[in-house]
């Protein structure tokens, strides 16, 4: 989930609540690593998971670099060698460590990282009620960013404990009351005509999400909720990891070469699917949304069904007129995991939603100037945009125009599946 940069309209928060807003994110970060080893935070699953204490470290390099570093004068960075440790994708900040090695890092130790964001956390609040207004935009993308990296601290180290054979519980599980089987999907129909897209220049946003413009919707219709476990068994016991019919080409490929044949943390055990979560593995919910799926898989079951998948245009002007802070949202840390719905349409949390649209640059795009404007424009191809956020995105990070964007065969986020049909 690359960073990117805030719209040049966004609002400036005082520098009292930027300070609040400051405390409260950072605050979050190191209660969810509080469950953790030394060893926990160091070790790095895959290539595309980071360990959670670079997680901890390179937000806090991104405040020291460019807040403290550029707009404080004297100030002397807390350790001159972790900007080669910590830095990701940076090219205008030099050279950095290889992303797929990051798990090599054993030293610095987790002790030691807390204790650099404790000094950064220190001089940027002290120096805070000074700075100019550029320097409090970028820390209020700091913020932003910390956020975006709060939802991987959680999905990385998911993955991370997934590979123990132990399967250890990173939280104990929370008490969960019965919830009834959701009804047969129904279908709201969406607007058609020409709507207006993006961001619309009131409070922060990130770049991609702009320009605000014009798209074009023919008639459709959007389910009412996401795809149930329920649904995907059904899906399964179909056959459906097994019709070449159902997969885009690429997808067919993908299942037959990495042998595919559910959703990533599933297995059959005594009779039955369950899960690996935060809490270990527990028998699965059928009433709650599908997750970790790919977009070969929601692509695969969206054909199967008898529908497709809703474009980003369709689905943000569904989603509009939703609380994007309401749902089953990131609060604290815990065994977060979707939840059945319930109450209505729900265009925000649980899952994040695939969709059929390519994750390219709005008519009229451009990067802005500086090594914080590298994220975006460089990322945009190969991979499509989800929408809504998911139990593991921080309340009040997302948005209806918030654009997210994976490659089509990765699954370890909070991915799900809403359907959507022609009319």
């Amino acid at each position: 989930m690359p960073t990117l940069v805030p719209s040049s309209a966004a609002t400036l928060t005082p520098a009292d609540s930027l300070a609040s807003r400051y405390r409260s994110v950072r605050a979050l970060t190191l209660a969810l690593a509080e469950p953790l080893s030394d060893a926990d935070a160091t070790v790095q699953s895959m290539p595309d998971a980071s360990p959670a204490k670079w997680h901890m470290a390179h937000t806090t390099w991104f405040f020291e670099t460019f807040v403290l570093r550029d707009h404080v004068p004297g100030y002397g960075l807390h350790d001159p060698r972790f900007p080669f440790l910590f830095n990701s994708y940076y090219e205008a900040e030099g050279k950095r460590h290889a992303r797929h090695r990051r798990g090599m890092i054993t030293r610095p130790t987790l002790d030691e990282v807390r204790a650099y964001r404790a000094h950064v956390d220190a001089a940027l609040l002290a120096a805070l009620p000074d700075l100019p207004a550029e320097a409090l935009e970028l820390v209020a993308l700091g913020c932003h960013h910390e956020e975006q990296h709060q939802e991987l601290f959680v999905t990385d180290i998911l993955h991370l404990f997934s590979e123990n054979p132990l399967e250890p519980a990173i939280h104990p599980p929370e008490p969960k009351a019965p919830v009834a089987m959701p009804g047969p999907i129904g279908w709201i129909e969406g607007r058609a005509g020409i709507v207006e897209i993006g961001h619309d220049g009131q409070g922060f946003a990130f770049d991609c999400e702009g320009p605000r413009h014009q798209a074009l919707l023919q008639g459709h219709a959007m389910a009412d909720r996401t795809v149930t476990n329920a649904e995907w068994m059904q899906f399964i016991d179909d056959g459906g990891y097994h019709d070449a019919r159902l997969w885009l080409s690429d997808g067919w490929a993908w299942v037959k070469s990495e042998g595919i044949a559910s959703p990533l943390y599933w297995e059959q055990r005594d009779g039955g699917w369950t899960r690996f979560g935060l809490d270990g593995r527990r028998p699965i919910d059928p009433a709650a949304p599908v997750t970790h799926v790919s977009f070969y898989e929601a692509d695969a079951f969206a054909t199967w069904a008898g529908a497709r998948l809703p474009t980003e245009f369709e689905w943000e002007a569904a989603a509009a007129s939703f609380d994007a802070s309401g749902g089953n949202q990131l609060d604290r840390a815990g065994a977060i995991e979707p939840r059945p719905s319930s109450g209505g349409p729900a265009f925000f949390g649980d899952v994040w939603e695939w969709t059929g649209s390519a994750y390219r640059p709005y008519p009229g795009f451009h990067p802005v100037e500086g090594a914080v404007g590298e994220y975006n424009g460089k990322f945009m191809n190969g991979q499509f945009v989800l929408r809504g956020g998911s139990c593991a995105t921080p309340r009040g990070h997302a948005r209806a125009c918030y654009r997210n964007f994976f490659y089509p065969h990765q699954r370890w986020q909070f991915t799900g599946v809403r359907l959507a049909k022609d009319l």
